[in-house]
C-alpha cells in the first residue's frame, strides 16, 4: 500500500506541473487541457511515471462531479448582457447542432466502420458538444478576440450544449444495453429531463441570491462554502427528481450571475479557480486512463472521425442551424463552424460507455480521445490564422475588471458624487439588493463625515454620500435609486432631489 506521504507527493508534483504548463501553453499556443492530459499520461503505466490506473468508475464520478462546477463556473462567469441578443442563436446551435452533428457523424461511421448503428451513434453523441474554453485560450494566447457576437454566442453555445450531449450518449447507453425499450420513450424522458432541468436552475439561481444576501454569515470564508454546497444541492436535487442536473446548474449559474449578491466579484474568481481545479483532477485522472499504446490501431479512424466532424458534420449543423438567422454575415458562420472544438466533455462521456459494459467501449473510448486531441491541435492551432483572413480578430482587452469596492483607476471612468435622499429606493437596503449593473461600483461611502468602505451586505441610510464609478444608462439607473423618493402606495407625490 502507497504512504500517504508518497500519495501527496505525487500528487503535487503532477497538480504543479500542471499549474506551471497553463504558463507554457500560452507560451505555445496549445490549450491547457492537452498538456494536463499529457502529464497524466506520462504519469500512467505506458510513460516514465508507471502509475497503475484502470478505474473507469472513479474516473466517471470524478468527471460527473467536476462538470457540474465547471458548467456552474461558466455560467456564473458569463455576461447576461453579452448573450441576451444571441439568445435564440446560442439555443439552437445547443440543441438541434447537438442533434445534427451527430446524425451525421454517427451515419458516417456506420456506413464506414464495423459498428452497429447505435453503436455508431453513440461514438458521434460523446463527441457532439463544444469547447470554447480551448478556443478562446488560444485566442487569448495570441492576444486577440472575436468581433461582435461571436464570442458571447460561441461561449453560450458551449455551455449550455453538454446536457444535450450528456442526455443523447446515456440514451443511447440505455438503447444498446436493453434499459430503454424503443426509441419513442426517450421523447418523454428527453422532455421531462430539460423541463426539470430548466425550472430548477431558475429557480436555485434565483434562490442562491436571495441566501446570499440574507444569511449574513460572519465569516467571509464561508461565502465560497455556501455557495459550493448550494451547486452540489442544485445538481443532486434535479438529477433524483429526474431532471437534467447538468443543465440545472449552468443556468443556476447563469442566473445567480444576473443578479447582484454580496461578494459576488471573489466569489466568481472563488469558482473559476475551483473549475480550475477540477479541470485539473478530471485532465491527469483521465490521462491516467487512458494507454498512448492503444491509440495507434484506431489512428485510421480517428481520422476519419474527425475529419467528418471538422469538414462536414459541423459546418453542414451550423448551416442548417442559422438558416433562419439571416443576419448573421457568412463569414461569421464559417468562423462558427470552424471554431466547433472538442474539449474535455467527450472524454468524460467516453468513461460513460466503459462503466455500462457497452461492447466496443475500448474502442470508443481510444477514439473519442484520438478525436479530442486532433481537432485541438489542428482547428486550435489554425483559429488566429481563420480569424484574420476572415477579419474577424479583434485586439484583446487587456483592461482588470476592478475589484469589489475600488474604482477610479486610470482608464476608467471618473468618480461621480451622489448623496442617498431619504425614503428613495436605496433607503434602508443592502446594496446587493439594489442589482446594479456590472459596470457600476461603489467605491467609498461617507456616513456623518466618515468614511465606510461598501460591500454587498452594506444598508444605505439616508444622506449618504457615495463616490461611484458609473456612466450613461446605468448612472441614470442609479440616480433613480438613491436620489428619487419612492412614490406611496396611495398615489401621493413622491420629491425629487438634486445633489
Amino acid at each position: 500500500m502507497i504512504s500517504l506521504e508518497f500519495l501527496l507527493l505525487g500528487v503535487a508534483v503532477m497538480l504543479l506541473l500542471s499549474v506551471v504548463s497553463s504558463k507554457a501553453s500560452t507560451q505555445l499556443g496549445v490549450p491547457t487541457l492537452v498538456l494536463f492530459l499529457l502529464i497524466g499520461m506520462l504519469a500512467g503505466s505506458d510513460g516514465p511515471g508507471g502509475i497503475e490506473f484502470n478505474n473507469p468508475w472513479m474516473a466517471q464520478y470524478l468527471g460527473t462531479v467536476a462538470l457540474i462546477f465547471i458548467l456552474f463556473a461558466g455560467g456564473l462567469d458569463t455576461k447576461w448582457k453579452e448573450v441576451k441578443p444571441v439568445l435564440w442563436q446560442g439555443a439552437v446551435l445547443a440543441t438541434l447542432g447537438v442533434i445534427l452533428t451527430a446524425i451525421i457523424v454517427g451515419y458516417a461511421a456506420y456506413y464506414v466502420l464495423d459498428f452497429s448503428l447505435l453503436e455508431a451513434m453513440l461514438l458521434a453523441a460523446i463527441i457532439s458538444s463544444t469547447d470554447a474554453a480551448a478556443v478562446f485560450s488560444i485566442l487569448r494566447s495570441k492576444h486577440i478576440s472575436l468581433k461582435g457576437d461571436l464570442r458571447p454566442l460561441l461561449e453560450l453555445e458551449s455551455g449550455s450544449n453538454d446536457p444535450m450531449a450528456i442526455f443523447l450518449t446515456t440514451s443511447l447507453i440505455g438503447l444498446i444495453i436493453g434499459d430503454v425499450s424503443t426509441p419513442t420513450a426517450l421523447l418523454p424522458m428527453f422532455a421531462q429531463q430539460m423541463a426539470l432541468g430548466a425550472v430548477f436552475g431558475y429557480i436555485m439561481g434565483r434562490g442562491m441570491a436571495i441566501i446570499i444576501n440574507r444569511i449574513r454569515l460572519d465569516y467571509r470564508g464561508l461565502y465560497p462554502l455556501l455557495t459550493t454546497s448550494l451547486v452540489m444541492l442544485a445538481y443532486a436535487l434535479t438529477a433524483s427528481l429526474g431532471g437534467n442536473g447538468f443543465l440545472a446548474v449552468y443556468l443556476a449559474g447563469l442566473g445567480l450571475g444576473k443578479h447582484s449578491f454580496i461578494h459576488k466579484r471573489s466569489l466568481i474568481d472563488d469558482h473559476d479557480s475551483l473549475a480550475w481545479l477540477m479541470q485539473i483532477a478530471m485532465f491527469l485522472t483521465l490521462g491516467l486512463l487512458v494507454f498512448p499504446s492503444q491509440l495507434l490501431p484506431v489512428v485510421g479512424i480517428g481520422l476519419f472521425i474527425c475529419s467528418v466532424l471538422m469538414f462536414l458534420a459541423r459546418p453542414m449543423a451550423v448551416l442548417i442551424c442559422l438558416l433562419p438567422f439571416r443576419r448573421i454575415p457568412i463569414k461569421e458562420r464559417v468562423m462558427i463552424s470552424w471554431v466547433g472544438l472538442r474539449g474535455s466533455v467527450p472524454i468524460i462521456l467516453a468513461t460513460f460507455p466503459l462503466v455500462s459494459g457497452v461492447q466496443k467501449a475500448d474502442m470508443i473510448f481510444n477514439v473519442v480521445f484520438f478525436v479530442v486531441l486532433t481537432s485541438v491541435l489542428v482547428q486550435g492551432s489554425s483559429i488566429p490564422f481563420f480569424a484574420r483572413r476572415l477579419g474577424l480578430d479583434a485586439p484583446l482587452a487587456l483592461l482588470p475588471e476592478p475589484p469589489e469596492g475600488v474604482a477610479g483607476k486610470e482608464g476608467w471612468e471618473p468618480l461621480v458624487k451622489l448623496k442617498v435622499l431619504s425614503g428613495s429606493s436605496a433607503d434602508g437596503k443592502q446594496i446587493a439588493d439594489l442589482n446594479l449593473p456590472d459596470d457600476t461600483w461603489i467605491a467609498v461611502l461617507r456616513r456623518e463625515g466618515h468614511p465606510i468602505r461598501p460591500g454587498g451586505s452594506t444598508i444605505l441610510k439616508g444622506g449618504d454620500r457615495l463616490s461611484v464609478q458609473s456612466s450613461g444608462a446605468s448612472l441614470d439607473l442609479l440616480r433613480s435609486l438613491v436620489e428619487k423618493k419612492e412614490i406611496p402606495a396611495d398615489g401621493g407625490q413622491a420629491g425629487h432631489q438634486e445633489t
